[in-house]
C-alpha cells in the first residue's frame, strides 16, 4: 500500500510539473508574440508617420509601392518559408532574433496603413482584434474538442487567400477585396484557435523528453504562428471597418 501511495504521489507530482511547465511555455509564446507585435506596430508607425521614410517604399500621395516597396511587401512571405526551412539549424537565440527581424520587416510592409486610415480607426480595430484573438486563443487552449481536423482546410484557405490577393493586386476589384477580407477574418479566426491547441498538444507530447532547446524553439515557432494569426486578422478587419483618411 505504501508503494502504491508513493507511485501515486510521484505521478501526481510529475503531472503538476508538466502543468507548470505548460503554463510557463504558453507565457513565453504569448510574451514573444506580444513583443513582436509591439515591434511591428512601432516600426509601421515610425515609417508611416514620416513622409520621408515612407517615400523610400511608396509614393506618399498615391501609396503605390516602388520597387523597394514590392520587395518589402513580399519579404515577410519569403521569410516565413525560410524560417520554417532553417529552424532546425538555428539555435533558440538565433530563432528568436530571426522572429524579431521578421516582425520589423512586417512593420515596414504595413507602414502605409498610418496614411491610408485614421489613427482612431486603427486603434479601434486593434482593440477589437485583441479581444477576438484572446477569446479564440482561450477557446483553443481550454476546449476538450480535438480541432486538429481544421488544419488542412484552413491551410488551403490561406493559400487561396494569398493567390486571390496577388491576382487582385493587378485587377483592383473592390468585390474581390471585400470577399477576401471576409474570408480572411474567418480563416485566421479559426487558425487562432487551431494553432493554440496545436502549441499545447506539441508541448505535452514533448514535455517528457526534457529537450530544453527544442522547447525554446517550439515556443518561438508558436509565437510566430499566433503572431501571423493576429496580424492577418487585424489587417483584414481594418480593410473591412477602418475609416480611410
Amino acid at each position: 500500500m505504501a508503494d502504491f501511495n508513493t507511485i501515486r504521489t510521484g505521478v501526481g507530482a510529475r503531472a503538476a510539473q508538466i502543468d507548470e511547465g505548460l503554463r510557463a511555455h504558453m507565457n513565453k509564446v504569448y510574451g514573444t508574440m506580444s513583443v513582436g507585435t509591439l515591434l511591428t506596430f512601432l516600426v509601421a508607425w515610425a515609417v508611416g508617420s514620416s513622409p520621408q521614410l515612407l517615400s523610400i517604399f511608396r509614393d506618399p500621395i498615391t501609396l503605390s509601392p516602388n520597387i523597394l516597396g514590392w520587395i518589402v511587401m513580399f519579404a515577410p512571405l519569403i521569410m516565413v518559408f525560410a524560417f520554417g526551412a532553417a529552424i532546425n539549424r538555428l539555435s533558440a537565440a538565433g530563432a528568436q532574433l530571426f522572429f524579431f527581424a521578421f516582425a520589423a520587416v512586417m512593420g515596414l510592409s504595413m507602414s502605409w496603413i498610418f496614411v491610408a486610415f485614421t489613427g482612431m480607426s486603427i486603434a479601434q480595430v486593434f482593440l477589437v482584434t485583441s479581444i477576438a484573438f484572446a477569446g479564440l486563443s482561450l477557446y483553443g487552449y481550454t476546449t476538450k474538442r480535438d480541432i486538429s481536423a481544421w488544419g488542412s482546410f484552413l491551410i488551403m484557405g490561406v493559400i487561396g487567400l494569398i493567390v486571390a490577393s496577388i491576382i487582385n493586386i493587378f485587377l483592383g476589384s473592390p468585390a474581390i477585396a471585400f470577399a477576401v477580407s471576409i474570408l480572411g477574418v474567418l480563416i485566421f479566426a479559426g487558425l487562432t484557435a487551431y494553432d493554440t491547441q496545436k502549441i499545447k498538444i506539441e508541448y505535452l507530447a514533448h514535455a517528457h523528453h526534457g529537450d530544453s532547446e527544442w522547447l525554446a524553439k517550439s515556443a518561438i515557432m508558436g509565437a510566430l504562428s499566433l503572431y501571423l494569426d493576429f496580424i492577418n486578422m487585424f489587417m483584414f478587419l481594418l480593410q473591412l471597418f477602418g475609416n480611410r483618411e
